[in-house]
């Protein structure tokens, strides 16, 4: 067990590289800050200036290794724009991101999984062709497109929720039901396969055969063993979820880390955008390796080799 921890550990920290790589390339080419950093009145010699003041004149491979020394030691620089290190500036909005992530996957989890449960039980009836509409038609749907008619509806007109910004359990409402929304159609949809694919096993039978009663049948016999490809869909889903919280908090102007990213590489603010980005990757990165550890656990044909 711990061999394998350790292993996927390493593999992360390989995945983590490749992104920092990525990131660092993908921003330096999209723009130079110095253009924004500087007036219209300035002139040439302050542009070569600053330009070497913010190491911008090296080399690129040069601009990278002193960026990989600075994240060794979790030092991201100080942002150019707002003038406060990096870090502290991504730590302070992690736990709006958090919070969003997590009430959106609660309201996918608790409106996909009985959904998913009940379409599998009454196969082809009136509410599995229902729930098989709802899905087809969440996947289909754009998540700015579903924010902005939420405020329409209940913020414009029915004014019963506030339309942006984060403070009471009221402003949590319509972005966490956004982002569960992009989560619950394809949560529904695995949680119906797998608990038809498991209604029709010999020991489910076997279970309705001895008289046992049909809800110990469905939930002990079926829907924990549904649970394991459950359990794996949604942490491989996090980071789709992480995703749809830039567009979320960019639409409800919720101060997280999504809407900190989008603002930093409007504004070519590297050290911010770099911090930012490689943060929400090492949360993906460690909840895809306690998904498997859980997965494990759960699952005792598994083995740690």
């Amino acid at each position: 067990m711990l061999a394998y921890i350790l292993r996927r550990l390493a593999e992360s920290v390989v995945v983590c590289f490749g992104i920092s790589v990525i990131t660092f390339l993908l921003l330096h080419v999209a723009g130079d800050p110095v253009v924004l950093l500087l007036s219209i009145e300035s002139k040439a010699e302050d542009a070569v200036l600053l330009r070497k003041t913010l190491g911008l004149d090296q080399p690129i491979y040069v601009q990278y290794w002193i960026f990989l020394k600075g994240l060794l030691r979790l030092d991201f620089g100080q942002s150019l724009f707002i003038r406060e290190p990096a870090l502290t500036l991504v730590m302070e909005r992690f736990p709006a991101t958090i919070q969003l992530t997590m009430a959106g996957m609660v309201f996918a989890v608790l409106i996909s999984i009985p959904l998913g449960v009940l379409a599998a039980i009454r196969r082809y009836s009136l509410l599995d062709n229902i729930c098989t509409m709802l899905a087809v038609s969440g996947q289909a749907m754009p998540i700015f497109w579903l924010g902005l008619m939420l405020i329409i509806l209940f913020s414009v007109q029915l004014r019963i929720l506030p339309a942006s910004g984060r403070g009471t359990f009221l402003h949590l409402l319509m972005p966490a039901f956004t982002l569960g929304a992009a989560l619950a159609p394809i949560t529904m949809r695995m949680t119906r396969s797998k608990m038809l694919d498991i209604l029709s096993q010999d020991y489910v039978r076997t279970a309705r055969a001895k008289g046992l009663r049909e809800q110990i049948v469905l939930f002990r016999h079926a829907f924990l063993n549904a649970c394991i490809p459950i359990v794996t869909i949604l942490g491989l889903q996090f980071g789709r979820l992480l995703g749809g919280a830039i567009v979320t908090e960019t639409v409800f102007a919720w101060p997280g880390l999504g809407s900190l990213a989008v603002s930093a590489i409007r504004n070519f603010d590297y050290p911010l955008a770099q911090a930012a980005i490689l943060t929400m990757a090492l949360i993906v990165v460690l909840v895809n390796l306690g998904v498997d550890i859980a997965v494990g656990y759960l699952d005792p044909r598994i083995r740690f080799d």
